[in-house]
């Protein structure tokens, strides 16, 4: 029986070939502008780490004086001063923890080579950076934890940088020469590019990962600049590490809600003591989001991206409801052919899956045309100057996603169209005719 629907579907779609065709175009261009957007959305605010999302904790604590926002409402400062980051990283309250803050500068091309120095950016951090965000190594291995502690020359350089200054062969070992000081190189990374880059919301959201990794430590005493956001909030003297300015993010990995919850009154109690001694004028004003809280709470994925993808949709609401016309039209002019069958012994259901499957085939073939545009639109966003432009890529799962949206638009046009076909009395058409 559903051989024989298809067939009366197909045959029906041929005799108005007009018709059929306005209606998948409005079909296929409505999904295409949803599909761009919820694509775009879908890659925005994806989970950069699934399985540890949940274990990693942003920290912190209010050191702002009492003239800045008020007292204690308002959310304490996203980065931490020198101080308060060395205080909480070695209380070793956490299961693993790293420091960290960004910094730029010229690595110079080896010895002999022909390239010319090239302009990097850095992340000085602890070798905790890596085991808690499972970054991938292609050579190598992160630096060791004397290596942190005797605050040694070594580095882990990007696999881009890799290739640009060794061919892509295996570097460790080779020496690299970063904003004039030397660094031995311990690791390559694999390609790893998280989405957003939720380490450091900072600065570039959506951009590549640093090329060169160097220990905290060794970046402090070789005094290596902030290439970042440096929140100030009172005299400094010229040094920040022991000047009131916040320039370096921290997290920690808690692997239980109830560590979480421990770490999170080792913040206030932390923080009651600095106000003890005088150094906080705030009472305790502590947060502990974790990295998905820590996503919503900055607001990564762009307002635009969020309203384009409602007014997609809403667009697709148009082109279903124009659809619904369509069908409406089309399956009333076929009154006669209706009736005739109800005469001869059709039923009701049988009428109204045959008008279902008819609908399903235009989804069917406005799903195909839908997803070209997708990928059309798709490429038109990679064209914008956004920084996010070039991670829209028609994902499997959208892909899939596309297919059923197309047919249950499909399908929902058709029910109402379907269902006034299925009221037709035979007596009365056969009568008119």
């Amino acid at each position: 029986m559903g051989a024989y629907y298809l067939r009366l579907a197909l045959r029906a779609l041929r005799n108005s070939p007009v018709l059929t065709a306005l209606m998948v175009l409005a079909l296929a261009v409505g999904i295409g502008a949803s599909m761009t957007m919820l694509t775009v959305l879908h890659v925005l605010s994806g989970d950069p780490l699934p399985g540890r999302s949940a274990h990693l904790y942003y920290p912190q604590v209010d050191p702002l004086p009492l003239a800045r926002n008020g007292d204690g409402d308002s959310r304490p400062p996203s980065l931490l001063t020198y101080i308060d980051a060395e205080n909480l990283l070695h209380q070793g309250k956490a299961a693993r923890a790293a420091v960290m803050y960004q910094g730029a500068d010229v690595v110079q091309p080896p010895a002999g080579s022909v390239l010319h120095p090239i302009a990097v950016t850095s992340r000085l951090t602890g070798r905790d950076f890596f085991s808690m965000f499972e970054v991938p190594f292609r050579y190598g291995a992160p630096w060791s934890a004397a290596d942190d502690a005797g605050a040694a020359h070594v580095a882990v350089i990007s696999q881009s940088l890799d290739h640009k200054l060794f061919g892509g062969a295996d570097s460790v070992g080779r020496m690299l020469n970063y904003g004039g000081h030397s660094f031995r190189i311990v690791g390559v990374l694999a390609h790893w590019r998280p989405v957003p880059r939720f380490y450091d919301l900072n600065s570039s959201r959506y951009g590549e990962v640093e090329d060169v990794f160097i220990p905290f430590n060794t970046a402090r005493a070789l005094n290596i600049g902030v290439n970042g956001t440096t929140n100030c909030f009172g005299q400094t003297t010229g040094n920040l590490d022991t000047s009131p300015c916040g320039y370096i993010q921290m997290w920690v990995q808690l692997d239980s809600a109830h560590a979480a919850a421990a770490y999170k009154r080792f913040l206030v109690d932390y923080s009651a003591q600095q106000h003890a001694a005088g150094r906080f004028q705030r009472k305790p004003n502590v947060r502990l989001d974790d990295l998905m809280q820590w996503l919503a709470t900055n607001h990564v994925v762009p307002e635009d991206v969020r309203m384009q993808a409602w007014l997609a949709l809403g667009f697709l609401l148009v082109c279903v409801v124009n659809t619904v016309g369509l069908l409406l039209a089309k399956f009333l002019r076929r009154s006669g052919e209706i009736g005739v069958r109800r005469a001869l012994g059709a039923s009701r259901r049988a009428i109204f899956a045959q008008l279902l499957i008819e609908a399903g085939m235009i989804g069917a073939a406005g799903a195909l045309l839908g997803l070209l545009l997708t990928w059309l639109g798709l490429w038109l966003v990679r064209q914008q100057p956004s920084s996010y432009a070039s991670l829209a890529h028609l994902q499997p799962a959208m892909l899939v996603a596309t297919l059923l949206l197309a047919l249950l638009a499909s399908l929902v046009a058709g029910l109402l169209p379907a269902w006034r076909a299925c009221l037709i009395a035979p007596a009365l058409q056969l009568k008119s005719s």
